[in-house]
């Protein structure tokens, strides 16, 4: 295995309800020995009570340009943007593309984006589109999917009894 590739979870939101926080810190510490990973909240946009569709555009527009400034701060880093209409991973593929990355010395940042979705311009720029279900889930619930899946990844990687695939 090659040396410990960095993932960034860029996300919008904060204040996470405390099943949400303790739930995706029982994955990030078991996942750290395997895989440094860190957390960069970007603040949502302040929605009206009753938005336009202009209003939610405007709201992608504004976090995408923090996504993306977020983004241009780190060194070489892949830009996966979790979009429900990107490519579905098994886990298995999953653990193939993070052992590729770490061939290559790549680092990842993955975008949860808000509650109205991703800019445009985020999902251009994006090296991967990633969907994690058809499914519509909340934002929280997806920062604890997103964790354990990686950490179900690199157990996989790392021969651990985690996973018990087919």
């Amino acid at each position: 295995m090659a040396a410990v590739m960095k993932v960034r979870i860029l996300t919008v939101g904060n204040k996470m309800p405390k099943w949400v926080q303790t739930g995706f810190d029982e994955y990030h510490k078991r996942i750290q020995p395997m895989l440094t990973t860190e957390v960069v909240e970007i603040a949502a946009a302040k929605r009206a009570k009753n938005p336009s569709d202009a209003n939610l555009a405007q709201y992608r527009e504004q976090e995408g340009q923090a996504i993306l400034a977020a983004h241009a701060t780190a060194g070489r880093e892949q830009l996966w943007v979790l979009d429900v209409k990107g490519k579905m991973l098994s886990t298995e593929n999953l653990a193939d593309k993070l052992s590729d990355g770490m061939q290559q010395g790549d680092d990842i940042a993955l975008v949860i984006g808000g509650a109205d979705g991703v800019s445009p311009e985020v999902l251009a720029k994006a090296d991967v589109k990633w969907s994690l279900s058809a499914l519509t889930l909340p934002h929280p619930l997806v920062r604890v999917v997103l964790m354990e899946q990686l950490y179900r990844a690199m157990s996989i990687n790392h021969n651990h009894p985690y996973h018990r695939g087919n």
